[in-house]
């Protein structure tokens, strides 16, 4: 408000004392400043005030009488000296309404076209009227009025046109100057429309005029020189868009107008920086309407026009690149009019050359400024580049007629050729080594362009500097160009991810020049996300062998110029080679071991191609189809470059495979071949795994281990291909063992048909070709286990051995064999005592003791290949075998080992669980140091002893002293004679650098076993043999919670314990033991179940006991032999009772006596009499609900019940004495006492014996229950 009344006050002197202001500012030039400030928001309050009058008089009822209305129109231009004039002539004739110059700056694109129209119609009008008016007085008058006068005072060169057209000239140049709203495009428009619709108007009186009403000054600053200005531009934009000076100079060539119009718009371009673009708009949009020959004379002659294209190419103007560009394209001229800008003669070729660009340079990096917007002139680059590229779609994908020299290959040839220029030059020496602006600069050109381009293309874009630079900006979070590396990233794969050549040119260019690492080392999953796309089985295919083909062509990797290479090739090969070779190199192997990894997981995201949740069969067939389809190539792969070598090239055919097979020039490490033969097991693995789905089939071929075996005979027999490296005799018999029994093994396989024995014979088949890459893996390793499993088979399988008569030959002559190698000797010694042994040993101790000498090193699919086998043959086991297993998991290694004084002694060389775990918590405990903890201790450490001497004699019984568990009496060198097989575990392999410790490799050993022994257990839960087992793994378990177990192997063996053992349905028969040995784990279990302080090992135990209490039932004994079970919970209890170390829980009790009533039985009276002895208070209370509980069971059975508490009533009648005569402190524990009574009373009534009872109690007792249990022992009163 205080604005508005400040600019109506001088409103008058500005308009009517304009030559005193003027004079003012002459001698005083900051007020002229001032004046001409005020004067425009004069102006504008002007204009709202005339919008404002103008509704007014558009919502009248009716027009108003000449008379009235010249009154009216009177006082409007007293009130305002610079009031329009159509107020004033609205009723003497055509007039001019206000409303349309305020439609003119609506937000809406229709009403300023309507407005536009209108405000043209409506001057039209009022033009046709001046011009044609016959009375010479309307003329004076409408000349004579104030505004007209305002406007004639001023020499616009408008003589010809009507006051209302001039006034409208003069409001929109002025508006086009607003930034209000869309005002500027509306007035813009209007101006457009009114000069192509007027022609009185003249051309060069508005080019004349727009600087007139726009002035604009160097001292001008801030918005109004940028208002001005901008409206400049708007103002020669309407007069190009009117078509005017086009058409003038079309009916007079010799016209100027052209050159002077091109000319005042250089010059506006000039002023300020952000003009220059869009003045290159207005003249290209002017030589659209021109001739060609008017752009050769008019334009390009045009003052200032070449000058500014010969300072172009050294200061660096990419408008004036554009404009050339243009020009150019137009008019395909062949003259030096352009200065450096473009070659002469001008081609696209010559224009990319690497001269040209490095020469124009300078003009791409300054066209940053215009940042986020990306300048025009890379539009016309990118469409050039484009233009050359369009012709040859993908041929770079493609090898057809590639030798060819025709027309199409040279083109295809230029055009990678100016690509590459193009991105060598000014992407990556001109903006990706400057500023942040251009580098992001950079990567929005590029964005432009990979839409548009070809797979071929793509890896030409897509260098090593781009791909360096992206991963640089995305390693740190922090860089100001991160959020643009992430756009652009996403960008990338939005563009390319529907398009599988162009997927995999953009995985191959980020890996190849990231090392295989661009995913770790810019913390994204770009490389991930695009390999993810491949689903289906031609698309897989497809992404295998651009990998593959990456893996061989290292040429590409290795002779990339390094990132010393700042500027052109010639440069780059300026230093030695050496210079080269460690980034080429190094990139090499990191990028091959990628490869390795990632070709086998392209398997994981093949997926089905079916909508709804079933597939039929030919569906799933075509699916599995496909599937190996992709499993071969890969396997093809793997075997090629992780198992043989060509001696002649890189390169060999195989005319039975009717393929060609490549090496890479340079030989791969051993590390690379290894992990070949590493992902060949695992891919086997996945294979076999997905052989459960049900799909039918007779193609002998979809097996692929057949496949693998096939292959590599094939291969073998190739006289160019070798071996990767040169076997050993043992590592070659055992090589060519393998191959042959699996032949034989899979035919047999076919001839037997569906069922067990071919399930047999294919996992031995898959087991075999697991070891085989074993062998290859690790030389003079396997060739044992791989001989080993070959006589099993021949064992297992009669119709293989007529194939097989050398196996015998070859077992025998093994000891002589490995004793010629010196530095194997000690091996040799362990190999023959192995051999001598295997004579006497069934088929399944043989297989078990091979599974064993293999698991602590063997890889995860070899120890899927022995489950398998273990599977199918575990039903097989002897005893021998599975103590051999069980050892495994007893077995420890970091306990302390204590010598022996006596060898007489029989348990001093045995591993004391027990002991051993009481004596690693004994600091734990506190206040124990009274006498009955010491005798407590003794009486634990005799438990323990006793639980491993009964297991020690079981063994004993089965396989002799030598094969006890003796490892905590004896050093390594001792232990590791009696296992042989153990000792692999840290003899082959502890000194190699960086090996595991040897804990951890006996713990993945124990893990191995454990999941065979699952097995076992799974199939097997009712053999007598569960028993061992539970022996072996209670033992393992609770020695696990000593200082060397992990809670993995606990949850491990506590959950092989309680879900295949203790908790299942089906259990050993108690027939088949001896009750002095189950009362012997019982008594082990009840103690571990009162005296453990771990209380993971208490519900086992107590599980345990439940379990062993079911055997014991099943045997169906007599109360008399049952007593000795019954001694084991009294000792329990005895000692719940005494020692405060007991931990038992008396529900445990009570379980035990509801699911065996017997033992409440013969417990009962024990408890009656040693229930007063017992020190704690809340233990007297608990073992009175003990009591309480058994009574509680006995009364479903009134008989025996009755029976049992009629023996027991006296010491029933002196218990209730000494609990009602003794009362304790406490009001809870004093409840339960009473209560304890109460239920005592109500059994004997329940019972029908309180006549004995009550005859049984005496005087005092009598007294007692009568004063302290009320009516509760009513019924027993006299």
């Amino acid at each position: 408000m205080a604005a508005k009344k400040r600019a109506a006050e001088p409103e008058g002197a500005a308009t009517l004392d304009g030559p005193a202001a003027a004079a003012a500012g002459a001698e005083a030039p900051s007020k002229k400043k001032k004046l001409a400030m005020e004067r425009k928001k004069q102006r504008k309050e002007l204009d709202k005030e005339r919008h404002r009058q103008s509704a007014e008089s558009d919502k009248a009822a009716k027009p108003q009488p000449p008379a009235a209305d010249a009154a009216a129109a009177a006082v409007a231009v007293a009130a305002a000296p610079v009031s329009p004039p159509p107020v004033a002539a609205a009723a003497a004739g055509p007039g001019l309404h206000m409303n349309v110059f305020r439609d003119l700056a609506s937000p809406e694109a229709s009403a300023r076209e309507a407005a536009a129209e209108a405000l043209v119609a409506e001057l039209k009008e009022v033009q046709k009227a001046y011009e044609k008016g016959a009375r010479k007085g309307e003329r004076e008058v409408r000349d004579g009025d104030g505004s007209s006068q305002m406007e004639a005072e001023k020499d616009d060169g408008l003589d010809n046109c009507a006051p209302s057209v001039r006034y409208a000239i003069r409001r929109l140049i002025r508006g086009i100057s607003s930034s209000r709203e869309f005002a500027r495009q509306g007035f813009a428009l209007g101006l457009a429309a009114v000069l192509e619709s007027i022609r009185a108007i003249s051309v060069e009186a508005i080019m004349k005029l727009i600087p007139n009403l726009l002035e604009y000054s160097s001292s001008m600053k801030g918005p109004e020189a940028k208002d001005n200005l901008l409206g400049r531009l708007f103002g020669f934009g309407s007069i190009v868009r009117s078509g005017r000076v086009s058409r003038q100079w079309t009916r007079d060539k010799s016209s100027p107008i052209v050159k002077d119009f091109v000319s005042e718009v250089v010059k506006l371009g000039s002023k300020k920086r952000y003009l220059t673009e869009p003045t290159v708009a207005v003249i290209l949009d002017l030589v659209r309407k021109l001739p060609d020959e008017a752009i050769l004379s008019e334009v390009l002659e045009a003052p200032g026009v070449q000058d500014w294209f010969n300072r172009a190419a050294d200061v660096g103007d990419p408008d004036a690149l554009f404009l050339a560009l243009k020009l150019q394209e137009r008019t395909n001229v062949q003259k030096e009019i352009f200065g450096r800008l473009l070659p002469y003669p001008f081609s696209p070729d010559n224009f990319f050359a690497r001269e040209h660009l490095l020469s124009i340079a300078a003009c791409f990096k300054e066209s940053a400024f215009c940042l986020p917007r990306v300048h025009s002139l890379w539009l016309v680059i990118t469409e050039m580049l484009i233009r050359e590229t369009s012709p040859q779609n993908d041929i770079g994908t493609t090898s057809a007629k590639k030798h060819k020299k025709n027309k199409k290959g040279s083109s295809v040839e230029d055009t990678q050729r100016n690509l590459r220029n193009f991105c060598e030059i000014i992407i990556e020496e001109s903006l990706l080594l400057s500023s942040h602006d251009r580098k992001h600069l950079a990567f929005n050109i590029l964005l432009n362009l990979l839409p548009k381009l070809s797979p071929s293309a793509i890896q030409v874009v897509l260098s090593s500097k781009v791909v360096h630079g992206l991963m640089d900006i995305l390693s740190n979070q922090s860089s100001w160009l991160f959020n643009a590396g992430k756009h652009f990233l996403k960008e990338l794969v939005n563009v390319v991810c529907h398009d599988n050549d162009r997927s995999v040119a953009v995985i191959t260019n980020l890996q190849k020049y990231s090392g295989g690492r661009f995913d770790s080392l810019t913390k994204t999953k770009t490389v991930k996300q695009l390999i993810a796309k491949f689903q289906t089985g031609h698309d897989c295919l497809c992404l295998v062998q651009n990998l593959m083909a990456l893996f061989v062509d290292e040429g590409s990797v290795t002779d990339e110029p390094s990132d010393q290479s700042q500027t052109t090739d010639e440069n780059s090969e300026v230093g030695p080679t050496e210079d080269k070779e460690p980034f080429g190199q190094g990139n090499g192997d990191l990028l091959k071991s990628w490869v390795v990894d990632t070709i086998p997981s392209v398997l994981k995201n093949l997926k089905l191609a079916s909508k709804g949740n079933s597939l039929t069969d030919s569906e799933m067939a075509k699916f599995v189809e496909e599937k190996f389809q992709v499993q071969t190539e890969i396997l093809k792969f793997l075997a090629v470059q992780g198992l043989f070598s060509a001696s002649l090239g890189t390169e060999v055919t195989s005319f039975e495979l009717q393929e060609k097979f490549k090496w890479p020039k340079t030989p791969i490490s051993t590390s690379l071949r290894n992990a070949c033969i590493e992902q060949l097991q695992f891919l086997l693995e996945d294979a076999q795994k997905d052989e459960n789905l049900d799909v039918v089939t007779e193609v002998n071929s979809n097996d692929l281990g057949f496949y693998f075996m096939r292959f590599i005979n094939t291969v073998c027999n190739i006289p160019s291909v070798s071996l990767f490296r040169t076997l050993s005799s043992n590592d070659d018999n055992a090589f060519k063992k393998s191959l042959a029994v699996e032949s034989m093994l899979f035919h047999e396989e076919r001839k037997a048909g569906p069922g067990l024995e071919s399930t047999k014979m294919h996992v031995m088949r898959y087991l075999l070709i697991q070891l085989l890459l074993q062998v290859l893996l690790h030389p003079d390793e396997y060739w044992e286990a791989v001989i080993d499993v070959t006589i099993c088979c021949t064992k297992s399988f009669p119709a293989i051995a007529q194939g097989d008569n050398s196996s015998g030959q070859e077992t025998a002559e093994r000891g002589s064999q490995e004793s010629d190698d010196d530095s194997s000797e000690e091996s040799n010694e362990d190999g023959a005592e192995e051999v001598n042994e295997d004579v006497s040993l069934e088929f399944m101790d043989v297989l078990v003791q091979t599974f064993l000498s293999v698991l602590p090193h063997v890889s995860g699919p070899v120890c899927l290949s022995i489950e398998q086998v273990f599977r199918v043959f575990c039903d097989d086991i002897t005893e021998t075998g599975l103590l051999d297993m069980l050892r495994v998991v007893k077995i420890d290694l970091k306990g302390s080992r204590r010598q022996t004084d006596s060898d007489d002694d029989e348990d001093g060389g045995r591993v004391d669980i027990e002991d051993d775990d009481e004596a690693a918590m004994e600091d734990v405990e506190v206040g124990d140091n009274d006498a009955a903890d010491d005798l407590d201790e003794k009486m634990e450490d005799d438990s323990a002893d006793e639980l491993d001497e009964d297991k020690d004699d079981g063994m004993e019984a089965t396989k002799g002293g030598n094969d006890s568990d003796d490892s905590d009496g004896m050093d390594d060198d001792a232990m590791f004679r009696i296992d042989p097989y153990i000792a692999r575990i840290f003899k082959e392999r502890s000194n190699l650098p960086g090996s595991e410790t040897k804990q951890s490799q006996l713990m993945r050993f124990k893990f191995r076993v454990l999941t065979l022994l699952e097995i076992y257990l799974q199939k097997n839960p009712g053999k007598n043999l569960v028993l061992e087992v539970y022996s072996f793994l209670m033992q393992a378990f609770v020695k696990s919670h000593g200082s060397d177990g992990t809670d993995q192997f606990k949850q491990r063996i506590s959950g092989i314990l309680q879900k295949r053992i203790l908790k299942e349905k089906e259990y050993p028969e108690g027939n088949g033991f001896e009750l002095s040995r189950l009362e012997s784990l019982l008594e082990k279990a009840l103690r571990l179940a009162s005296r453990s302080r771990y209380k993971t090992v208490v519900p086992v135990a107590q599980n345990a006991a439940f379990w062993i209490l079911k055997i014991i039932n099943s045997k169906n004994c007599s109360r008399q032999e049952l007593a000795g079970v019954v001694d084991k919970f009294r000792h329990i209890l005895l000692d719940y009772f005494n020692s405060r170390k007991s931990r038992l829980k008396l529900g445990f009790v009570k379980e035990i006596v509801r699911r065996n009533p017997w033992i409440g039985e013969d417990l009962f009276g024990f408890v009656l009499q040693n229930v007063g002895s017992t020190k704690a208070e809340y233990r007297r209370i608990q073992t009175l609900e003990l009591v309480d509980y058994i009574l509680r069971n006995w009364v479903s059975d009134v008989p025996s019940a009755s029976e049992v508490l009629t023996i027991h009533l006296a010491q029933v009648c002196e218990l209730i004495h000494q609990v009602l005569s003794n009362l304790p402190e406490n009001k809870l524990h004093r409840k339960e006492a009473r209560r304890f009574s109460t239920g005592i009373l109500q059994t004997v009534v329940k019972l029908n014996v309180q006549e004995q009872f009550r005859n049984t109690l005496n005087p005092e007792t009598y007294s007692l229950c009568e004063a302290q249990l009320g009516a509760a022992f009513a019924p027993f009163r006299n």
